[in-house]
């Protein structure tokens, strides 16, 4: 008589950071499980030892973000970045309640404004109509400019970064959670559609799925911005077919995401059943970064409520194995 046995797959939670001058890889990978390790603590406690058990890694690519924004002589001062971004997780996690992650809290922070918000939704659409959101975006984050619409190696070599962290998770057979920040979301998206299309990855790794790819503060409802995903390029428009769920999480006045629902943007990816789900939420972010409200702060996300409970049900999900080996 044959027995059936289960094997438990571990899980693996892989973090895309975004643009903009970043710390060095260990200190900032310290910094996001911290933040997402506080939220769970502080949400459920009871799911802690699962969190602790599972891997949180960051796929690192801020080395060439800030030799890339270096070059025009633009400073940055690495010390003052950690010790704000220790500050902004220091004060939320002060916040020892998920009911205090509310409008009133987000209306009592200092700086607060809509404006960033309010004039991307009108420039962004527009630039996009004229041509010039490659002009837009090389003033406003050039190191993504370079990234979509550049002339350099640097796109590759971001994507390269990226994915070889994905892929390293897929071949151990690891349960995945994708969660990306800002733009990473893009590069994000780029990985996964080369994954599911390009014919020297899709070979190996057009059948292996990430169960939760999540989205932070992501671009990707832009039109604009989508004229420059992978896929988009040709008729018919191709989309990644490797994510069981996407969850997309939007932060009230964050401008990197003035068109913060996703759900109708992908519906395609939803007829075709290349996705299981699309959810959008909306939060707010409190982080506060140099003295001012900052809605984009990857911080504010990462210990947000929201993203806690994205986690916990997901470390809670049943186990579903499609190859089970049996031993006698």
């Amino acid at each position: 008589m044959r027995a059936r046995t289960i094997t438990i797959r571990p899980r693996s939670l892989l973090v895309v950071h975004g643009s903009g001058f970043k710390p060095p890889a260990d200190k900032l990978q310290d910094m996001v499980a911290a933040a997402l390790r506080a939220g769970i603590e502080r949400d459920y406690p009871e799911q802690l030892h699962s969190y602790d058990e599972m891997a949180v890694r960051l796929a690192y690519y801020g080395d060439l973000n800030n030799a890339l924004l270096g070059e025009p002589g633009r400073a940055y001062d690495e010390q003052i970045d950690l010790a704000d971004r220790l500050n902004a997780l220091q004060n939320l996690r002060s916040l020892d309640a998920r009911k205090r992650f509310g409008i009133r809290q987000y209306d009592c922070l200092p700086g607060k404004t809509a404006v960033p918000e309010f004039l991307a939704s009108i420039i962004t659409p527009l630039c996009g109509v004229l041509r010039m959101t490659g002009l837009l975006l090389r003033r406003i984050v050039p190191d993504f400019a370079e990234y979509i619409d550049g002339n350099s190696d640097y796109a590759e070599k971001v994507r390269e970064r990226v994915r070889n962290a994905l892929c390293a998770l897929l071949d151990r057979g690891d349960r995945v959670m994708l969660v990306s920040h800002g733009t990473g979301c893009v590069v994000s998206y780029d990985i996964l559609w080369q994954l599911s299309h390009e014919p020297r990855f899709a070979a190996k790794y057009a059948d292996a799925k990430v169960d939760n790819w999540v989205t932070l503060g992501a671009p990707l409802g832009d039109r604009s911005i989508r004229r420059y995903l992978l896929g988009n390029k040709g008729e018919p428009v191709t989309f990644p077919k490797n994510v069981i769920a996407w969850h997309n999480v939007a932060a009230e006045d964050d401008y990197i995401c003035c068109d913060n629902t996703l759900a109708d943007d992908f519906r395609h990816m939803l007829q075709q059943r290349v996705v299981s789900a699309v959810q959008d939420y909306r939060i707010y972010n409190l982080a506060v970064r140099y003295g001012r409200s900052n809605p984009h702060s990857s911080v504010g996300y990462f210990i947000h409520p929201r993203m806690s409970k994205i986690i916990v049900d997901w470390v809670q999900s049943p186990v579903l194995e499609t190859d089970p080996t049996y031993i006698l």
